[in-house]
């Protein structure tokens, strides 16, 4: 399928894990239910990397004329960029636990910094704040994952895979890191999967006759 410059947006993105790995991780997703891939296309990886902060508009529009004018290249950064994510829900699901899974991830970190060479920049947003970025140098797309794997490398220096949790509703695939003071907190997000487990503890209390007898 050729690239278009205009795909659409059908995918709304959520950034609930706390940090850029993990929302990078959340781009594969439930939608109304069903398991949906965020990153269907190159161009939607390149509007979540907007959304992110990862990248500004100006440069995002040079990577998608770059993309209209190398496919083939942008069909590979794609499947790397899934590559990447796969070996990082590895890590945030099974990485405290699994050392195997944490070679692996840290494999896919060093694969991706070792292949880049480029400028590291601070630059100013209009709203006043600031943002690194990162510019590689001849392949427009091999830096793409850099600042998403740096995230994922500051986790494992600072030890914090101890507070990456799923999501407690089982059907949900979100992960996030919990920087709550006890370190207790159990949902992506109070307002959907908290809200829904608190509605169905509520059905059983009423259903249940012992529980309605007992008050």
């Amino acid at each position: 399928m050729p690239l278009s410059s205009a795909t659409p947006a059908t995918h709304s993105f959520v950034f609930i894990g706390e940090r850029l790995w993990l929302d990078f991780v959340n781009t594969d997703d439930l939608q109304r239910g069903l398991r949906t891939d965020g990153l269907r296309d190159f161009h939607a990886l390149l509007r979540w990397l907007e959304a992110a902060s990862v990248l500004d508009a100006e440069r995002a529009a040079g990577i998608r004329r770059r993309a209209l004018q190398q496919p083939a290249g942008a069909t590979a950064a794609l499947a790397d960029a899934r590559r990447v994510r796969a070996a990082l829900r590895a890590l945030a699901e099974r990485g405290v636990a699994g050392h195997d899974v944490r070679q692996h991830a840290v494999s896919e970190i060093n694969r991706v910094l070792g292949r880049s060479a480029g400028t590291r920049r601070l630059e100013g947003r209009g709203d006043g704040s600031f943002v690194r970025s990162f510019v590689p140098e001849g392949d427009a797309f091999a830096g793409l994952m850099i600042p998403v794997v740096e995230s994922a490398a500051d986790a494992l220096v600072l030890g914090e895979l101890s507070r990456v949790r799923r999501c407690a509703d089982q059907r949900c695939p979100r992960v996030f890191f919990d920087g709550t003071k006890n370190g207790r907190r159990r949902w992506c997000d109070m307002s959907a999967c908290g809200n829904r487990a608190k509605a169905a503890r509520h059905r059983r209390k009423v259903s249940d006759p012992r529980l309605v007898a007992s008050r």
